[in-house]
């Protein structure tokens, strides 16, 4: 099938509700999976989530999808190769598309959600490994599709999986290329929740809306300290804390957590 042409609609939603940014993958008749139309779409959508986090208007950023997937990954259909064509440089879609939208979403100083929504493959599990909170519906699952095409896991796929679910594990999805249930996931810390399908996005919109209204700027401090301390030395790592610290104890949220404490009520973030 064709990529979608704009007569059909954007491929990728984005609606703000309560402070909370809702981006859906919106191409349902293939699973969501990628084109090149729909990474320019995202780029886009993402820029507008940055300028609402630097207005104050955009807290939190979901990432879900349409109908009854999540994402299947790259839409092969997209880049398809004929018989004696030459082959396309997969490595430059990775450069253009793929590289920075995992660090886009990694580098955001805000919580990013995913709420899985049904199948993730390849480099739509991938996508939603790269989310700060993964949800998932108990009828979703995560597949590294890639083997089977003669391929490796893309989208980070390789640096978070050791990572998440140690090295056995995450060889032997990449090289099986197996089904994995989202409770599965869950059992094996893949992903932070498994819930029942009808409950998927009544829980992720209550957390997210918490989290909207919460100290974001610490949570964007709490996620820089997370996301390198992998690489770091200990010493390396506390010299990070101090810093980020002394950054968090000048920030209007911290004066408010402690005046609201103090004052017995209810604090009123705003996230600076």
């Amino acid at each position: 099938m064709a990529e979608t042409t704009a007569a059909e609609g954007p491929t990728i939603l984005l609606e703000v509700r309560e402070a909370v940014a809702w981006l859906t993958l919106n191409r349902p008749e293939r699973l969501n999976s990628f084109t090149t139309r729909m990474h320019e779409e995202l780029r886009a959508a993402l820029d507008r989530v940055e300028a609402g986090r630097a207005e104050g208007t955009i807290r939190v950023l979901v990432i879900t999808g349409a109908g009854r997937g999540f994402c299947a990954g790259q839409d092969l259909s997209d880049r398809a190769v004929a018989p004696g064509a030459q082959a396309p440089d997969l490595g430059e879609s990775i450069e253009k598309n793929y590289k920075p939208l995992v660090l886009r979403l990694r580098r955001l100083e805000l919580p990013v959600i995913a709420a899985v929504n049904g199948v993730a493959a390849g480099a739509g599990a991938n996508l939603a490994l790269a989310c700060d909170l993964v949800f998932a519906a108990r009828s979703a699952s995560f597949i590294e599709s890639f083997a089977k095409l003669g391929l490796i896991p893309d989208t980070g796929g390789t640096w978070v999986l050791p990572r998440l679910v140690g090295l056995a594990r995450a060889m032997g999805l990449s090289l099986l290329g197996e089904k994995l249930s989202a409770e599965e996931a869950e059992r094996w810390g893949l992903i932070w929740k498994c819930v029942e399908d009808e409950a998927l996005l009544p829980t992720v919109r209550e957390v997210a809306e918490r989290l909207a209204q919460g100290p974001t700027f610490g949570y964007a401090m709490t996620k820089k300290a997370l996301l390198v301390s992998g690489t770091n030395d200990l010493a390396t790592q506390l010299d990070l804390e101090r810093d980020l610290m002394s950054a968090c104890g000048r920030s209007e949220d911290y004066r408010e957590g402690v005046q609201a404490f103090l004052e017995k009520r209810q604090p009123r973030f705003r996230g600076r």
